[in-house]
């Protein structure tokens, strides 16, 4: 069989010898585990074993590989086979079954288990069917049409496919904003080590907060390259492409990280001038400051102090570097009128969190107490509805119960507040999954798409436009469904969504998890030109999810987002008032 090595690149699986695993790589392994054996036609009752053991452990809070076998035997969902499998893996970082069915799997194959919407039979058809075992040999049988031919697959599958493939690798090497800032941060405190270096700071596009990232760069200042190259070349971690690299540039990667890492070397007398010209987008630093001049040329006029300087000398308001894309920003900057862009103290709550009672690994209590303990006024509480049974939807009972216990909890924690809310599931026809008895029973909703995602744009944008008119709708959640280098979001007319928002006064949240951001930043000042307020909204499945707040920031921030635009920068007076008007005008007219 031909292998290319322009198969997809390789998932990071941690099937070597591994000790001290940390949950989520258990998470992994049981994961892939569950794939494998549903590829083997393994029994159906046994995979449904370990998946519903996954989705228990993942709301368990301490190491597993803390525990004895006994221990894990006893938790809930976990059996005595599933619990050796555990000790297994913490022990040696992988498992008999796990090594018995890699040895029987193309490495390829495992690779395309994680094409998100191809599902292990479907490999397993391509697999036997067409001996296909790599992304490569996928993609030129899909090309001449020989998946659409197999039965079960037809030309929408294959056209899937096609996507799939090209989506991941177009991907390839990319990291997520949260995940390349802090490779960055740690590669800045290995170079801090170079006696030959004055200062380093990150640079283009990371340092505009773009929510992907194709290179890590950064910019130092020294004296003296050549010491300063030797240094770096002596670092542990750091592997130079001499190919690549020039006098002025050291390319090259770290650790074990495939992104390409950039440093830019400068004098330290050039060194604002240097972040000016690599912070800003090609459009921010070649538009016109007049008929004349561009902002490229102004730069290389003389030197700053600082990059504020820069900017006043030429007349303008200070341009935030994540503002620098060429984008609005260049009119406003002009006038005058640049955006006091919202902070993370002006936000006083936080919106859109699952607890125990659906998918989220904390309690409700946890959850609440946490969230006062940073300082926040109030909570909102939106376990998933009742048809996401995957994710323990609740039903009418059980809303009614944590309702009651969001009150009893209320008068504990007074002045605090936890708002009822509830993620509520945006059905195919755009109607919200309970009746109107209990969606009146909630302060606030927030609706969202999570099932038939494969949709053209006509379809998404009127299944949307349907749940944006029903008066419970509070706030649409991650607008476009999409993950972030691993599934494309389904394609929407934002500017249809966003005049509906406007006209419902419904608001658009920003979802700060790292895999979303979603409303995307270059939506975010035409909602805020419609008068349409943003929520950044962690939708936190545990207490730590609360710090994705600034990642949601960031994209607001990167769009103009000001405090008085951010429905959760209300006060907790605010907002419930806010809350209870608005109700009362949609629902009782």
């Amino acid at each position: 069989m031909y292998h290319s090595s322009n198969s997809l690149p390789k998932l990071v699986f941690y099937t070597n010898t591994i000790k001290n695993l940390e949950n989520r790589d258990i998470f992994r392994q049981l994961k892939l585990l569950a794939a494998l054996m549903e590829l083997h036609d393994e029994n159906s009752f046994k995979i449904r074993g370990y998946q519903s053991a996954i989705f228990n452990l993942e709301k368990f809070e301490s190491p597993l590989k803390d525990l004895t076998e006994e221990e894990l035997s006893a938790l809930e969902g976990v059996g005595k086979g599933i619990a050796k499998t555990i000790h297994q893996l913490t022990q040696s970082g992988t498992t008999d079954d796990l090594q018995s069915y890699k040895e029987n799997t193309p490495e390829g194959i495992i690779e395309l288990l994680d094409l998100k919407g191809i599902g292990p039979k479907k490999i397993k058809v391509l697999w036997k069917e067409l001996g296909i075992e790599s992304g490569y040999e996928l993609k030129e049988a899909a090309a001449t049409g020989k998946v659409a031919a197999l039965k079960g697959f037809g030309e929408k599958t294959q056209q899937t496919i096609l996507d799939l493939l090209a989506f991941k690798e177009a991907n390839a090497h990319k990291l997520h904003f949260a995940e390349a800032e802090k490779l960055a941060e740690e590669i800045i405190l290995k170079l801090e080590q170079c006696s030959a270096l004055e200062k380093v700071e990150i640079t283009g596009s990371l340092r505009r907060h773009l929510e992907t990232a194709d290179n890590l760069s950064l910019l130092v200042a020294t004296d003296d390259y050549d010491k300063l190259e030797k240094e770096i070349s002596e670092l542990e971690g750091f592997t130079q492409s001499a190919k690549n690299s020039g006098p002025l540039t050291w390319r090259g990667l770290y650790g074990t990280a495939l992104i390409p890492l950039i440093i830019q070397y400068c004098s330290p007398q050039h060194f604002v001038r240097q972040q000016l010209l690599f912070t800003g987008n090609e459009a921010h630093i070649r538009a016109k400051v007049d008929e004349k001049t561009t902002l490229r040329d102004l730069i290389f006029e003389k030197e700053y102090a600082s990059e504020a300087d820069f900017y006043a000398a030429i007349g303008w308001p200070y341009v935030p570097p994540e503002l620098r894309e060429g984008h609005f920003e260049i009119e406003k900057a002009k006038s005058n009128v640049l955006p006091k862009l919202v902070e993370m103290e002006d936000l006083k709550g936080i919106l859109h969190n699952h607890s125990t009672y659906s998918d989220g690994r904390h309690s409700l209590k946890e959850m609440a107490e946490y969230c006062k303990s940073l300082g926040y006024e109030y909570l909102g509480i939106c376990d998933h509805s009742q048809s996401a049974f995957y994710a323990n939807g609740l039903n009418k009972e059980r809303v009614q119960k944590q309702q009651q216990e969001i009150d009893e909890l209320n008068e504990v924690l007074k002045p605090f507040k936890i708002f009822k809310g509830i993620e509520s599931d945006i059905l195919n026809d755009g109607h919200l999954d309970y009746d109107e008895e209990v969606l009146s029973s909630f302060d606030f909703i927030v609706a969202s798409v999570h099932s038939n995602l494969n949709m053209t744009k006509q379809k998404a944008t009127e299944r949307l436009l349907k749940a944006i008119k029903n008066p419970y709708t509070t706030i649409l959640g991650h607008p476009t469904g999409r993950l972030l280098l691993r599934r494309e979001g389904y394609p929407i007319d934002h500017k249809a969504i966003i005049d509906a928002c406007a006209i419902e006064d419904v608001a658009i949240e920003i979802n700060a998890n790292p895999w979303r951001l979603d409303l995307d930043w270059r939506w975010v000042n035409y909602a805020l030109e419609q008068k349409v307020k943003l929520a950044i909204n962690p939708d936190a499945h545990s207490k730590e999810g609360y710090h994705d707040m600034r990642y949601g920031l960031l994209v607001g921030r990167k769009g103009g987002l000001t405090a008085n635009m951010t429905l959760n920068a209300m006060s907790l007076k605010t907002i419930q008032e806010y809350f209870g008007e608005r109700k009362k005008k949609k629902v009782n007219g």
